[in-house]
């Protein structure tokens, strides 16, 4: 367009120094510029999304070619630079910490023995509070049993070699986590992180579809009485059955009695609730389930107060970002968490040691932590904080979780081509006792390569044969290019917390998102402290968007 405007620009000084033939030759060629300057101007207007009326097909689709040339090239610019924006915070850290590697041979209010999810928020939320931490791992990478994997780790996980195929792409270009989450864009995480003001390190994506498993189907989860109205997961009278109770969900306030409709939901069963409602098993289903993300049935025989709460989480969650889903998801994996509350406690003055193996816990005559000791130095301590692995005498083995981790070259089939899903399984749909869950991400939150997709499966186990066990789900995978089966036990403490100071984490479980997570942390916090955290904070501080 300049040029144009200059070439423009050179023949009218011109012309007034010609004779007339000359100037009826630039007349002309000023006419042309005209021309070609209206022409620009009107395919700037066309980029920009005007003035489209009257264009044949062959114009469109050369449009349509231009916009998407140029939106690549800024989508790749816009990757770099994220890139490079992680890579300088991660070097920044790693200033912090090789500033704070200093002997043990000190005494710290609270040692924190592992660095997965939950012990690196623990360690960030008290660095913050003022206390003198001390964060130690046996092993020589972040995240412990929640960290992200490339490739060639991968294999070497579940393959015993570090040679995968050439045809999957760049080891560098996945990010493959080991306990894959999605987080509610207004759930108890999101609250933390903005409280922690960690949000600066990291970038969020939303979440493409949230779909539930129902008579051998997957739908789209209904979470408003609009959408339950188009659900074909109900009849025509369920669905005005269910518009009501969607309709009481939406308008209760705990604080204002008159959305209560004479009802006390702390005295009345979720079951009661329901019932009051007549709603068909099939809907009861999907919604404690999908909705208010119970794993099993015994949520309906407590208070229904939870039970609404969870529902209105969801929907506001749902409201937030307007997207498929009420969940969102950290671009490079999972694996980003642990690191940025890491950097956080590191910036609050906390001291980092990884690759410290046998981290044996120390105990006075009356049973109360005093230290912990690793390569013959011993850092005194009054709290300990740590996950099953680390005291497995004052922890209980309650059950497995068995997964499935897929590599893809498509999405999850009948998911509306989601790029990033969750699917839950309810146990009736399949006869077990708890949920069976499908997650899947995919190059557009930078966790593999363009066109691939990383999918899980995952339950609380209860045969010993994972493969048989996880075929329903597998099943819905569709045709998938890798597949890796692999079980894990899951702990929870015994210990009195109180009498030995030790506070101990719980095993993750085999949901696809944060909320039972974060539950434990925040107990966790408010017995080592003593109080409650506050989490009364602006959830705008923290963003997400489909195009991020």
């Amino acid at each position: 367009m300049t040029q144009v405007l200059q070439r423009h620009k050179l023949f009218t000084d011109k012309s007034n120094k010609c004779d007339l033939q000359e100037v009826k030759q630039e007349n002309e060629a000023n006419e042309e510029l005209k021309k070609e300057l209206r022409e620009k101007s009107m395919e700037l207007q066309r980029l920009k999304g005007d003035e489209l009326q009257g264009l044949e097909m062959d114009d469109l689709i050369r449009l349509e070619k231009l916009v998407e040339g140029g939106l690549s090239r800024v989508v790749k610019i816009k990757e770099l630079e994220l890139v490079e924006e992680n890579t300088m915070l991660k070097q920044q850290a790693e200033g912090y910490l090789i500033h704070n590697s200093i002997t043990m041979d000190e005494e710290y209010d609270v040692i924190v023995l592992g660095t997965g999810l939950k012990e690196c928020i623990l360690s960030g939320l008290l660095s913050v509070d003022g206390l003198k931490v001390l964060h130690m791992d046996k092993n020589d990478y972040y995240g412990g049993e929640s960290s992200s994997i490339n490739l060639i780790q991968l294999w070497k996980r579940f393959r015993g070699n570090d040679q995968p195929p050439e045809g999957l792409g760049a080891s560098r270009e996945y990010n493959v986590d080991m306990i894959p989450k999605f987080m509610m864009a207004n759930g108890i995480l999101v609250r933390v992180l903005i409280h922690a003001n960690v949000t600066k390190y990291l970038n969020f994506k939303a979440v493409d579809g949230s779909f539930v498993y129902n008579k051998g189907k997957i739908h789209k989860v209904p979470a408003t009485d609009v959408e339950a109205l188009k659900s074909p997961l109900m009849g025509l009278f369920e669905k005005r059955r269910a518009r009501k109770f969607f309709v009481f969900v939406q308008e209760f306030e705990e604080s204002d009695p008159k959305t209560h409709e004479g009802m006390d939901l702390n005295s009345i069963t979720a079951k009661e609730l329901i019932t009051k409602y007549e709603l068909e098993d099939n809907t009861i289903d999907f919604i404690g389930h999908a909705l208010a993300l119970h794993s099993n049935d015994s949520y309906l025989d407590q208070p229904a107060m939870d039970f609404v709460k969870r529902m209105k989480l969801y929907a506001e969650s749902l409201a937030r970002f307007q997207a498929g889903s009420p969940y969102i998801y950290p671009l490079y994996g999972l694996g980003e968490l642990p690191q940025a509350f890491a950097r956080l406690s590191a910036v609050y003055g906390g001291t980092y040691m990884l690759n410290k193996p046998q981290c044996q816990v120390e105990f006075g005559g009356d049973g109360k932590v005093i230290g912990v000791t690793s390569e013959g130095e011993t850092a005194k301590c009054k709290k300990v904080v740590c996950d099953p692995s680390y005291l497995p005498d004052k922890v209980q083995k309650v059950g497995k979780v068995a997964r499935a981790i897929c590599i893809m070259s498509h999405p999850i089939p009948d998911t509306d081509e989601s790029h990033s899903a969750q699917v839950i399984l309810p146990q009736k749909q399949l006869g077990r006792k708890s949920d069976m869950y499908l997650f899947c991400c995919s190059y557009t939150h930078n966790v593999a390569p363009k066109g691939k997709y990383i999918a899980f499966v995952s339950a609380e186990a209860e045969t010993d044969n994972p493969e048989v066990e996880l075929k329903p789900g597998v099943d819905l995978l569709g045709p998938v290019d890798e597949i890796f089966f692999d079980t894990y036990d899951t702990f929870v403490p015994t210990n009195d917390s109180d009498a030995d100071q030790c506070f101990i984490s719980k095993s993750y479980d085999a949901t696809t998102h944060f909320e039972s997570t974060v539950t434990d942390v925040l107990a966790m916090y408010t017995k080592i402290t003593g109080k409650v955290l506050d989490l009364s904070v602006d959830l705008s501080a923290a963003s997400a968007g489909a195009d991020q």
